[in-house]
């Protein structure tokens, strides 16, 4: 997406800088700060101009602290992303999520925009069509902690005023790969509209909204979220073909089917 861009914050922190989603953001932020931190447990290499990488284990607590000093607002890509055994999950997306709002409580950071899951409602069906208001059903210890994370984010907001924005992110891919993904798929220019609206929205309190392109069949109704003001452009219908073709046909009695957690549901155990 190109756009005329306007520096929302002074300093605003990337987290998981080196994952997939953070790949795609890092170039798309800095012209939304003065500064950009970037953090990551994997190597990021040197720093951009306009940015400051710093290299964090998020389970740990003295390093998480010192990476939020002088932060004005957080993107909270970082953790583990898919599905592990429930001790990975627990340190770095479980303690780490608890780390890293105990010191934007601690700096006085009066925003964050949480990377959750769509997998926080994973076993509700594909036949299905679920808000956010609607009671969490994970589908995996993945989904277990992003659901977590969302309960610790309202609880800093009621308690200390953070304000979040939650972000139930369905498949942020250049294109959407196989039947799930035309429901699920956020391409990268919708994905920097949805952190943008989530920065730059005079008033987010506690909001959850799910992460998607303007696709033809969603299973996710967003409209509590209108205001965030997040308008997606794009859509998976241009890739509906050559995803239809790879996969003419579908087996309803594969869990990974009935479910809009798809593979996730069948993950495990570990």
């Amino acid at each position: 997406m190109t756009s005329p861009a306007t520096p929302l914050y002074k300093r605003l922190l990337l987290t998981g800088a080196a994952g997939g989603l953070g790949r795609a953001l890092r170039p798309r932020l800095t012209a939304r700060c003065e500064v950009l931190r970037v953090s990551d447990l994997a190597d990021l290499g040197a720093a951009q101009p306009g940015e400051e990488v710093q290299q964090v284990a998020l389970q740990d607590r003295a390093a998480v602290l010192a990476l939020l000093d002088g932060v004005d607002a957080v993107v909270h890509l970082g953790g583990i992303s898919t599905e592990h055994a429930f001790d990975d999950i627990l340190q770095a997306n479980i303690v780490g999520a608890y780390n890293l709002y105990e010191a934007a409580r601690i700096h006085g950071t009066r925003r964050i925009v949480f990377a959750s899951s769509n997998h926080v409602t994973g076993f509700y069906r594909q036949d299905e069509v679920v808000s956010p208001t609607m009671p969490v059903r994970p589908d995996s210890y993945y989904g277990l902690s992003k659901a977590f994370g969302e309960n610790l984010a309202r609880f800093y907001f009621d308690r200390y005023g953070i304000e979040t924005v939650c972000l139930r992110i369905g498949s942020s891919f250049p294109e959407a790969k196989d039947r799930r993904m035309l429901a699920t798929w956020m391409s990268y220019d919708d994905l920097e509209r949805l952190v943008v609206a989530s920065l730059s929205s005079p008033v987010v309190g506690y909001s959850v909204i799910y992460g998607m392109s303007d696709n033809h069949h969603v299973w996710w109704d967003n409209t509590s979220a209108k205001h965030i003001g997040y308008r997606p452009q794009d859509s998976s219908e241009p890739f509906r073909s050559a995803v239809e073709a790879r996969q003419p046909t579908l087996d309803l009695t594969d869990p990974a089917v009935i479910y809009q957690g798809g593979g996730f549901v069948k993950a495990g155990p570990f």
